[in-house]
């Protein structure tokens, strides 16, 4: 069997032992990602058996879960998530969304005719460790990376243009761009400066900013009695822009919001909640986070699209998921061809 390099073997190997534990074996075929997925996995149990397209994925978290979800269900129905440790509320999550999954500590939940697994609470090894991210998929780093996906033509520009835009020091595009050709995200074709690999760039941007910058980013939120004020609101006169399930709304047409998010400053929040009837409240439905980007989106009044995509992906809800895909498609076009 020839194995791909970038096949997390040894984990695949660790949660199949596992399932040993109930009586059910497995054979690995290694494939090329022509379908995306990362291996083949045959299950053989009494009475049964299936074949499942595998996508292996470690240190699965809260924030990461919509992005992850969403690669899955490209898959189809006989997809098995592989990773390291899923947590009880993880898997519940996981479990609502419909997605199989079996983890190194010996979770699982597989659902097949005549076969149905509901394993939680199974604690991980403790030899289990998260790597450290690359600098660029930290705060700092994720600024500029966002800004070169979301302006198109900014890479091949002045760092100091592209530190403008980002609102970063000039040094942080420096060893920002400087790790990215390592990484395999940017090469100079002809004397320009080009980004590879735009799309799955873009996909570990999404999980790295849920993850690492949004957080960073949350001034307030507030619970308000009611959140219809979004159609009609002039969010420009507060200094704010609309992001999240409103703004995707917007552009889709495909949800129903039921929270709010906002970009701006600090004084803007302010500003904001003495002018509407709303209180402080740490799951409110109203959330405003603080703008990191210095570069004008189109229309000035929305987020980037990629935020609002990034944004959708964060709550890992279903009902978010579809409305994210239905932006994806137009985000990826414009790295065609």
């Amino acid at each position: 069997m020839d194995t791909p390099a970038s096949l997390d073997l040894e984990l695949i190997e660790e949660a199949v032992a596992q399932l040993a534990r109930l009586n059910i074996t497995a054979n690995l075929d290694a494939i090329e990602r022509l379908d995306r997925a990362d291996a083949r996995l045959r299950l053989h149990w009494s009475g049964g058996k299936a074949l499942y397209r595998v996508a292996v994925k470690r240190g699965l978290r809260p924030a990461t879960l919509g992005a992850v979800a969403l690669r899955l269900k490209e898959f189809g129905p006989d997809t098995l998530l592989v990773t390291d440790h899923v947590s009880p509320p993880l898997a519940e999550r996981l479990r609502e969304l419909g997605i199989q999954f079996i983890d190194s500590a010996g979770n699982a939940f597989l659902i097949h005719p005549a076969l149905l697994i509901w394993v939680k609470g199974e604690r991980p090894p403790d030899r289990l460790h998260p790597s450290a991210p690359s600098r660029a998929f930290k705060a700092s780093g994720l600024r500029v990376l966002f800004a070169l996906l979301a302006v198109p033509g900014l890479v091949g520009q002045s760092y100091r243009a592209i530190a403008e835009q980002a609102g970063v020091a000039h040094g942080t595009v420096g060893w920002v761009m400087a790790e990215l050709p390592r990484l395999g995200f940017l090469a100079e074709i002809g004397g320009q400066r080009r980004l590879l690999q735009p799309e799955r760039l873009l996909r570990q941007w999404v999980e790295a900013y849920a993850r690492t910058l949004r957080p960073k980013q949350l001034l307030r939120t507030f619970q308000a009695p009611t959140i219809h004020w979004w159609h009609e609101l002039d969010f420009a006169h507060y200094g704010l822009v609309l992001g999240g399930e409103a703004a995707a709304a917007r552009i889709t047409g495909l949800i129903q919001p039921q929270t709010v998010t906002l970009y701006g400053t600090k004084a803007a929040s302010l500003l904001f909640m003495t002018k509407q009837p709303m209180r402080s409240a740490p799951d409110g439905n109203v959330e405003i986070l603080s703008r990191f980007w210095d570069f004008e989106p189109t229309p000035p009044e929305l987020a980037p699209p990629l935020l609002i995509y990034a944004d959708l992906l964060a709550t890992g809800d279903a009902r978010c998921l579809e409305a994210a895909r239905a932006m994806e498609g137009r985000l990826l076009d414009r790295f065609a061809g």
